[in-house]
C-alpha cells in the first residue's frame, strides 16, 4: 500500500532528517524531491502546490533552522501537512441513535465496488452493535440484486429486495416498512450505477435522496483510478451532495493520489478504505496513521488493533505462561500460524512496522513456506502436536504423505521448532533476570557495530 510514494518520500527525507544543522538549500532540495514524488503519485497539481507552499513557508522559519534538532522538526512539518491534506482527523458516520432509523445512501459508478462495500459496511455496523438492513435499489446492473442477496447471506445481514421492481424509490419505501416491523436501526441502500455519469442516473439518485433524506451519502470510488476518482467525487458532490467517500482497492494502491487529493478538492472526508476482498476488509480512514506510513514511520496502532481482533487476551496470556513454563507445543504453533493468516496480508502487516514500508515485496514473503508449515502441522495427530518427541521415522513418513510434502521438510520443521523452544527458554530466563538480559543485549549490540 502506497509503496512507491513511501519509498520516494523516505528517500527525500533521509538526507535531512538526521542532520544537526540544515540550510534553506537542504530544505528546498527535500521539498522539490517530495513535490516530484507527489506528482508521480498522481496527486492533484493544485494540492501539490498548496503542500509545497505551506511546507516551505513553515520550514524556512527560524524555529526550524535554529532548533536543537532541525531535521526532525522538518519531518514533523511534512507529517503535519500530510495529515492536514488527508483530512486532519478520523471522520465517523453521523447516524442516529438505535431508537431511530438511520439511512445511508451508497453511490458510485459500475465497477467501483459499491455493492461489495455496502455489504462490508453492513458487517462493520453489525459488529458495532447496530441492526443494519441492505436494500437492493440497483435495478439497472444485471445480477446486482442477486449479488447483494448473496453477500447479505454470507455476513448474516438481511437484504430487502423486490422481484421485478423498476422504481428504486418504491423499493426503498418497502425497505422502510420492513425495517420498522423488524426493529432495524440502519438502512444501507445500494443504488444504481452506470459505466459513466449521465443525467438519467443523477435524476434517479436525486429522487431517491429526496425520498430517503439520508444521514450519509457515501461515494464508493476505485483508488487505483487516481485523479479520475477525485473528478467523479467532485461531480457527484455537485449533482447530489456527498458526506464522505469510501476508497476501494486501497491495499493495492501504490501511489495514493486519490487519497491525498480528495479532501482538498472536494472538501469531503475519506471515511473508509477497502483493504481486501473479504467482508471484514473495510477499515476506518485515519489521516495521521496514513501520513505515518507514507513517511516510513509504520502504523503500530493499526497493527495492534488487528492483532486484538483475532487474538483473545486470555489466550495471549495463556500463551505467554506456556512460553515461560516451556510448555509451548506444536498445537500452539499451529494456532499462531492461523491467527496470523486471519490478520490479512503478511506484506500489509509488515508495512505497519516502522521502517519496513517499501522494504518488503510480495516476492520476499515466502507464503508457500507458511502454507507448507500449516499443512504439516495439520497432518499430525493431536497427540503428536502435544508431544513432538514421539514423531519417529514412520510418523514423519505418514505426515509428509498427508501434507503433500517431503520427509526432509517435516524434519526441518521439527528442527525449527526445537530452536524456537530453545530461544523461548532463554527469553524466559532473561525475563526473570533483567541483568542477564541487559548483558545479552550489550553483547548483541557489540556484534552489530
Amino acid at each position: 500500500m502506497l509503496d512507491k510514494l513511501t519509498q520516494k518520500v523516505s528517500d527525500a527525507l533521509r538526507f535531512i532528517s538526521g542532520k544537526s544543522a540544515i540550510s534553506e538549500k537542504n530544505i528546498g532540495d527535500a521539498v522539490d524531491a517530495i513535490k516530484m514524488a507527489l506528482l508521480e503519485a498522481d496527486v492533484n497539481l493544485r494540492v501539490v502546490r498548496r503542500f509545497v507552499n505551506a511546507t516551505m513557508e513553515e520550514a524556512q522559519g527560524e524555529k526550524v533552522l535554529r532548533s536543537v534538532d532541525p531535521g526532525q522538526q522538518f519531518v514533523k512539518i511534512v507529517h503535519d501537512k500530510l495529515v492536514s491534506f488527508l483530512g486532519d482527523t478520523r471522520q465517523d458516520l453521523r447516524l442516529k441513535g438505535p431508537d431511530a432509523l438511520s439511512c445511508i445512501l451508497m453511490l458510485g459508478l459500475q465497477g467501483s465496488g459499491k455493492t461489495t462495500s455496502s455489504a462490508k459496511l453492513a458487517l462493520r455496523l453489525k459488529k458495532e452493535g447496530r441492526k443494519p438492513l441492505l436494500v437492493a435499489c440497483d435495478l439497472i446492473r444485471p445480477a446486482a440484486v442477486e449479488q447483494l442477496a448473496i453477500l447479505g447471506g454470507q455476513i448474516g445481514v438481511p437484504v430487502y429486495k423486490e422481484e421485478g421492481a423498476r422504481d428504486p424509490v418504491a423499493v426503498y419505501r418497502g425497505g422502510v416498512n420492513w425495517a420498522q416491523k423488524n426493529l432495524i436501526d440502519t438502512l444501507i441502500i445500494d443504488t444504481t450505477g452506470r459505466l459513466q455519469i449521465d443525467e438519467p442516473m443523477m435524476e434517479e439518485l436525486s429522487r431517491l435522496k429526496k425520498a430517503a433524506a439520508p444521514d450519509e451519502l457515501l461515494l464508493v470510488a476505485d483508488s487505483m483510478t487516481g485523479q479520475s476518482a477525485v473528478d467523479i467525487a467532485k461531480t457527484f458532490d455537485e449533482k447530489i451532495g456527498l458526506t464522505g467517500v469510501i476508497l476501494t482497492k486501497f491495499d493495492s494502491d501504490t501511489r495514493g493520489g486519490a487519497a491525498l487529493s480528495l479532501k482538498t478538492i472536494t472538501g469531503k472526508p475519506l471515511k473508509f478504505v477497502g483493504m481486501g476482498e473479504k467482508p471484514e476488509d473495510l477499515e476506518p480512514f485515519y489521516p495521521d496513521r496514513i501520513a505515518g506510513r507514507i513517511l516510513g514511520m509504520g502504523d503500530v496502532v493499526s497493527l495492534v488493533e488487528k492483532a486484538q481482533e483475532v487474538i483473545d487476551q486470555k489466550e495471549a496470556l495463556a500463551l505467554q505462561k506456556k512460553m515461560e513454563k516451556e510448555t509451548f507445543t506444536l498445537e500452539d504453533w499451529l494456532e499462531q500460524i492461523r491467527a496470523v493468516k486471519k490478520m490479512g496480508s503478511l506484506q500489509a502487516l509488515l508495512e505497519m512496522v516502522p521502517g519496513m514500508a517499501g522494504q518488503v515485496s510480495e516476492d520476499d514473503i515466502n507464503r508457500e513456506e507458511l502454507k507448507g508449515q500449516e499443512a504439516i502441522l495439520s497432518s499430525m495427530t493431536r497427540k503428536e502436536r502435544a508431544n513432538h518427541l514421539i514423531i519417529g521415522p514412520s510418523r514423519r513418513t505418514r505426515i509428509a504423505r498427508g501434507s503433500g510434502t517431503s520427509v526432509a521438510e517435516v524434519a526441518r520443521l521439527l528442527k525449527k521448532f526445537e530452536k524456537m523452544k530453545t530461544m523461548m527458554k532463554k527469553m524466559s530466563k532473561f525475563n526473570r533476570n533483567p541483568q542477564a538480559a541487559q548483558a545479552m543485549m550489550s553483547r548483541m549490540q557489540g556484534g552489530f557495530r
